[in-house]
């Protein structure tokens, strides 16, 4: 029993670690509740906790059996399968509307907690409170840098249906006026003489709801459907 001590662990160093656990998960799920997305808070928590908790148990749950001659002790068989039944979590935040695909960023930070959590179960403090900086900076101060290093490459489509009557020059008054570039425009020519529009728009900025609801009161009764497609 002389090397026994390194597979034991006293309940006030479980408690530190559940604890960590908590705060490390807490803070990435404060982030994403935040934002409203599906995995929040809580979820990361049970995410973090439920890695440390398995993490403890793969390295210090079967500790009687150090001395059985039969038994191969190793400490990151069961931590292992972590990550990868997590990705099943994951999945299900990932949500496809259109060309649009969400949460993935929700899923990487699902994954990322899950991690930290099995580095905050094997004692590996300074590689999870470091990884916890990096992971806020990446989800609280990359997305402003984002916006304005790389927001006139992003693309929306908008798809306007128009009776007859109405004049398509409207519209490209109104991008002009709002400072938003048309990259592209198609006219096709519907039943009951209407006319869908769509148009491929670039800008920088993002309150694309409220340009939709000015574009339909400055084009009046003809507009009879104005849509976004990610």
């Amino acid at each position: 029993m002389a090397g026994l001590g390194v597979w034991q662990i006293d309940y006030m160093e479980i408690s530190i670690r559940i604890g960590m656990a908590l705060l490390v998960g807490g803070l990435v799920g404060l982030e994403r509740e935040r934002g409203q997305h599906h995995a929040g808070f809580r979820t990361h928590i049970l995410v973090c906790l439920g890695s440390t908790l398995i993490t403890l148990i793969s390295i210090y749950g079967f500790s009687q059996f150090v001395d059985e001659p039969s038994v191969r002790m190793d400490p990151g068989r069961i931590a292992a399968q972590i990550i990868s039944g997590i990705g099943f979590l994951g999945a299900g935040t990932i949500m496809r509307n259109g060309n649009a695909i969400s949460g993935l960023t929700t899923a990487a930070s699902l994954w990322v907690v899950a991690a930290m959590g099995i580095a905050v179960g094997a004692g590996f403090y300074y590689g999870a409170l470091l990884t916890l900086v990096c992971v806020l900076v990446s989800l609280l101060v990359l997305p402003r840098l984002e916006k304005r290093l790389f927001a006139s490459n992003k693309t929306e489509a908008y798809t306007v249906t128009l009776a007859k009557e109405g004049n398509p020059g409207i519209f490209l008054d109104f991008f002009r006026d709002e400072g938003v570039r048309v990259k592209s425009l198609k006219m096709n020519m519907l039943e009951e003489g209407t006319v869908q529009l769509h148009f491929v728009l670039s800008n920088k900025q993002t309150e694309w709801k409220q340009r939709i609801s000015k574009l339909a009161v400055r084009a009046d009764s003809h507009v009879r459907q104005a849509e976004i497609k990610m």
